[in-house]
């Protein structure tokens, strides 16, 4: 027998090591992520407009993405329109969509340190803001968010800002960006950098100095994800300052 014979010794098969997205691929992929995250986004709107009839035109998508309701719903069905495209990349890698994102409980130790330091960056911000006389909150969102609370619809867009929001974007930045660019020549430095660019660039809808509070945010999630080995981490901690943000505009903004 062949497996007795040591001139002809047994074949093994070796399972493939689960691969990686590097930079141009981690890249490329990310844009179809956010791509998928903006689909389903806007089909929510796409959908209510034509629920009511209405014709499904820019017009339309602007006047319903004004409601509350609808801005909410569009926020929550972005996650798992992200979730399904980060499923696709990483399986097209035969890697493990837990391991690939860190999807790791990280210890309370790690959290607090975590929460102290997103508590210092948001008051040095809100120092800062009163400082020059600038609103802590962009104006819009607290229109927004004090209009859902006068239109009963508090819980939904809490739920949006504060659950739905937070995942798709750290799974997103923190999660399959960070991944990828850390495992490429921009190590991990470039990767913190890199991803949290990104993320700032998702809200282009605040101005350069909210854009600025944005990115520290982000670099400090960025270095707590590596820190931690843990996108949980990163995750709880958005939830945290949304959630503190969205409570403290709708119910006890002046």
């Amino acid at each position: 027998m062949d497996s007795l014979n040591p001139d002809h010794p047994p074949l093994i098969v070796t399972p493939a090591t689960p691969g990686v997205w590097k930079f141009w691929g981690t890249a490329l992929w990310g844009l179809l992520i956010f791509i998928a995250m903006f689909v389903g986004q806007i089909g929510a709107i796409l959908l209510l407009a034509a629920l009511r009839g209405l014709p499904i035109d820019i017009a339309s998508i602007q006047l319903v993405g004004r409601e509350p309701q609808a801005l909410a719903l569009s926020v929550i069905m972005g996650l798992p329109a992200t979730l399904v495209a980060v499923w696709v990349a990483i399986r097209f890698k035969r890697a493990s969509f837990v391991d690939y994102l860190a999807l790791h409980w990280p210890s309370w130790k790690q959290l607090l340190l975590g929460a102290v330091g997103l508590i210092v960056i948001v008051l040095a911000w809100e120092v800062v803001s009163r400082s020059l006389g600038r609103e802590a909150t962009p104006g819009f969102m607290t229109d927004l968010l004090k209009s859902g609370r006068d239109n009963d619809a508090a819980l939904m867009l809490l739920f949006a800002f504060s659950v739905a929001a937070p995942m798709s974007e750290e799974v997103l930045a923190r999660g399959f960006l960070f991944r990828g660019w850390s495992a490429s020549f921009l190590r991990v430095p470039g990767a913190i950098m890199l991803s949290s660019l990104v993320w700032t660039a998702v809200h282009l809808q605040y101005d350069l100095y909210f854009l600025a509070e944005v990115f520290s945010i982000g670099v400090w999630f960025g270095y707590m994800r590596h820190r931690a080995n843990s996108l949980w981490l990163t995750i709880v901690l958005h939830a945290l300052n949304n959630l503190t943000a969205v409570v403290l505009t709708m119910w006890l903004g002046s």
